[in-house]
């Protein structure tokens, strides 16, 4: 059975065929959204044979569609497929990164006002531009975080219309997905594709890299998608004791030994996942709470007698100490 011919259309030839005859595009099409459109046609073909007699193959289609995406879709990486095709490139070949904003505003998605007033709102409470746009409400998540992966040079993946390898799903514990925001997908040309929220961090690539002994590359999807990933494919108790013989420990062979280190220590408010704002958001009114409740009991139970016929000294912690601590929560802990 021909699955390219009989399922796609695709005329007898290669096999497996190049990406573009895959997704049934013009040869070096340049377009991402145009390759998104074609990858999401393709894809609602090929499950309608999901389950039965063809689930394996139907499966195996859909990934090789899933990796043709990703690589259309990424700027570094269609360049070199396109490339080994025998495309050339002048010089001057833009690489495709813009600012997303820029982006939004060339979509006509948001007028060059709205942009402004995007870049305010987002300065004045600490957001992202992506979260900022989300939270006024100008456009919704899936068109951000499109215009997020423009920005970044990756691609966008739409985690409803992907089945993660289990293999690859064994590899790391919930916990670990979990903080990170991230959901691994599969593996291609010895590289782990790897869902991401928000930009990974050198850490992660690094840890990745330790537990799987392949680098990783990151695909954008939106932060609800992730989490919806992470609690469909690692509910609880399901893969951590899989994992548990292949966690990195120690030296990998490498020479170097990678040690776990929290997540959250360097991450800016944007970069937390919903869980660890709340958690965090939670920590910063405790620490007001007790900078206020720990210096008036300073200044009430400790603070010496002799010296409270001073002014201002039998409240001088309860001046001071407070808005040292709400200032630090406000403008650095909650940024």
């Amino acid at each position: 059975m021909d699955v390219y011919k009989d399922w796609l259309g695709i005329p007898e030839g290669e096999r497996p065929p190049d990406y573009y005859t895959l997704l049934r595009l013009k040869q070096f099409e340049d377009d991402p959204e145009k390759v998104q459109k074609h990858y999401k046609k393709l894809n609602a073909v090929v499950r309608k044979y999901a389950t039965g007699q063809y689930m394996q193959k139907s499966q195996d289609l859909l990934n090789e569609l899933a990796k043709a995406m990703l690589c259309l879709t990424d700027t570094e990486r269609k360049r070199d497929y396109d490339e080994s095709l025998g495309r050339e490139f002048d010089d001057a070949d833009e690489g495709g990164r813009k600012p997303m904003l820029r982006v939004l505003v060339e979509r006509k998605v948001l007028s060059r006002d709205q942009a402004r007033e995007t870049e305010e709102f987002a300065q004045a409470r600490g957001l992202s531009h992506r979260d900022a746009v989300v939270q006024m409400k100008v456009t919704d998540a899936e068109t951000a975080t499109r215009a997020y992966a423009q920005e970044l040079g990756r691609p966008y993946i739409d985690l409803s219309e992907t089945t993660p390898d289990d293999d690859v799903l064994d590899r790391v514990p919930r916990n670990f997905v979990k903080r990170n925001a991230v959901l691994p997908l599969f593996v291609d040309d010895d590289v782990v594709m790897v869902a991401c929220a928000y930009e990974p961090t050198p850490d992660l690539e690094e840890e990745i890299q330790v537990r799987y002994g392949m680098p990783m590359r990151a695909v954008m999807a939106t932060p609800l998608a992730v989490n919806q990933g992470i609690a469909k494919y690692y509910q609880p108790g399901m893969r951590d004791e899989a994992v548990a013989a292949a966690a990195p420990t120690g030296n990998t062979g490498g020479g170097k030994v990678v040690k776990q280190k929290k997540s959250t220590e360097n991450k800016s408010w944007s970069q937390l996942t919903p869980d660890e704002q709340r958690e965090r958001k939670s920590l910063g009114i405790i620490m007001m709470c007790w900078g206020i409740i720990g210096s008036v009991m300073i200044d009430t139970f400790i603070l010496p007698e002799s010296l409270k016929f001073i002014p201002v000294v039998p409240f001088l912690f309860t001046l001071i100490v407070p808005p040292i601590v709400i200032w630090y929560v406000l403008k650095v802990y909650w940024k």
